[in-house]
């Protein structure tokens, strides 16, 4: 495995917990006790996952997960939060700041693991070179691209992986489990609430073209990808 997971923790005793157990599991672990410490690292190696904690000195770690986001280096980098705020907000406002994974304290190290392993793959580029075009949407999977009348439409992972997978499975009604199931892989690491936040970015995204309006929401039950707008 060639794989580097930087660590972004101020308890020394948890940080090595964890670079340890990721060692063995075969990742290099690099260790930052705080942000800026952190960006030093990353300006001299680009990792392919970042664990932060959400409380560090001076720069909270939910404020430096939107600056990676915001950074078009840094932007498609996989973030899992380790925190012990277990409060549904604390949850949404991570979410909401761009991180892949909400993890809280005290976890086991083989849910650590474990929750890696499935980020790192529905983080996977797509390798099939598939081409949808849906009411003008186009979506191009190889070049990881989604345009509407020639003007490229910006998503991240997820909200890609989500999009291909309605557009390939139009007019059928999902539920949030279903959802999750199907775009993340591995649901039984991830809320069902995490669906509706990243339905609401790709409605967001798709807005300035009107396509947002191609999904629909059907109260109770979970979410359709329709043909032609509403």
């Amino acid at each position: 495995m060639d794989s580097t997971i930087l660590v972004v923790e101020d308890e020394p005793e948890i940080q090595q917990l964890i670079a340890i157990n990721l060692q063995h599991a075969g990742y290099r672990a690099l260790r930052a006790a705080n942000v800026p410490a952190a960006e030093t690292l990353m300006r001299e190696v680009l990792p392919n996952m970042v664990l932060l904690d959400w409380t560090l000195p001076e720069t909270l770690g939910v404020t430096f997960a939107r600056r990676l986001r915001g950074d078009q280096r840094t932007a498609e980098i996989p973030i899992i939060m380790l925190t012990a705020r277990t409060q549904e907000a604390d949850k949404v406002t991570a979410l909401d700041a761009g991180v892949d994974d909400y993890i809280t304290k005290p976890f086991s190290p083989r849910e650590l693991l474990a929750r890696i392993r499935a980020v790192m793959r529905r983080c996977a580029p797509q390798l099939n070179d598939e081409v949808i075009e849906i009411a003008g949407l186009r979506l191009e999977s190889v070049v990881h691209r989604v345009s509407c009348g020639g003007h490229d439409i910006e998503l991240g992972d997820i909200e890609f992986r989500m999009l291909h997978f309605f557009m390939t499975h139009v007019e059928r009604l999902y539920s949030r489990s279903q959802l999750l199931d199907e775009v993340w892989g591995d649901h039984v690491f991830v809320e069902e609430r995490t669906v509706d936040v990243h339905i609401r970015r790709l409605r967001q995204a798709l807005a300035p073209s009107g396509h947002d309006r191609l999904i629909e929401t059907v109260r109770g039950t979970g979410y359709r990808f329709r043909r032609n707008p509403a």
